[in-house]
């Protein structure tokens, strides 16, 4: 580690890092941060406290003693070394997002890997957001097709589950418009694009009753998303559309899927 991550960390970030790593419920247990303290040689100046607050005393007694910030640096990696959490692969990843938001802002950030790399200091709380975002890794774990996180990727870095559904949706349509040249909009676009007649996009030879059946059923599960999403996000106010990361996850994994499917496309 060089000189800048063994500088002193300000309290108020110190703070914030404290409240992550132990938090009340998802934290560092009351034995966990004990271990790990004494593992440091960080002594543990109040044991009896709320454990964010013990944790930070524990901290800033350790950098004002040795004006460094070195142990409580080693402290982190132990704290999250990726063997602790087999099993608990959800609590590693929401927490490793978490605590590098805070640690932007000193321009440090914690791997996958359990270990420290110096990276560019966050100077608002926007740039912090976009340095880690846990709904964006969920989304790559899902193998989200590549054209989702071209086209709405602001607002999944920010993990704006309105607007990264809505954006998302449209995206299928912005691809139909590219690909079809057919210059239209929801239900319009897909009745010329996909008509079973005159096709313009097949998503099969359609050779037979069971091909026309899939194409005209893909057809359907995109009026489908635009009716339950599209439509719905685009006209009514975002308070009254809730919107949590278990179903804009859902959304955007079925746009994923359409636009797998769209990938091998048949020209008529």
């Amino acid at each position: 580690m060089d000189n800048k991550i063994r500088k002193p960390i300000e309290p108020y970030h110190l703070e914030g890092i404290c409240q992550i790593i132990a938090a009340t419920e998802e934290g560092l247990s009351g034995s966990e941060i004990g271990k790990i303290l004494a593992d440091c040689g960080i002594p543990d100046t109040s044991p009896t406290m709320t454990k964010w607050k013990r944790l930070y005393n524990a901290f800033i007694g350790c950098q004002n003693n040795q004006k460094s910030s070195y142990r409580i640096i080693v402290f982190l990696c132990h704290a999250m070394q990726p063997a602790r959490y087999l099993k608990k692969g959800e609590l590693f990843h929401s927490r490793l997002n978490d605590l590098n938001k805070q640690l932007s802002f000193i321009g440090i950030e914690l791997t996958d890997t359990g270990k420290f790399r110096t990276v560019e200091r966050s100077a608002t709380l926007s740039q912090a957001e976009q340095r880690a975002s846990h709904f964006k890794h969920k989304l790559e774990v899902r193998n989200i097709h590549s054209e989702i996180f071209k086209f709405c990727k602001p607002e999944l870095l920010t993990e704006n589950y309105f607007h990264a559904v809505f954006e998302s949706v449209k995206s299928i349509a912005e691809r139909l418009r590219t690909m079809s040249n057919v210059h239209a909009d929801g239900h319009n676009l897909i009745n010329v694009v996909f008509n079973t007649g005159a096709p313009i996009l097949q998503i099969n030879p359609l050779r037979d009753e069971n091909d026309r059946n899939e194409h005209n059923g893909f057809a359907n599960i995109l009026r489908g998303l635009f009716s339950t999403i599209r439509n719905p996000t685009a006209h009514r106010p975002k308070f009254t559309f809730n919107i949590d990361e278990d179903y804009a996850l859902d959304v955007i994994t079925m746009v994923s899927f359409v636009h797998k499917k769209l990938d091998n496309a048949i020209y008529s």
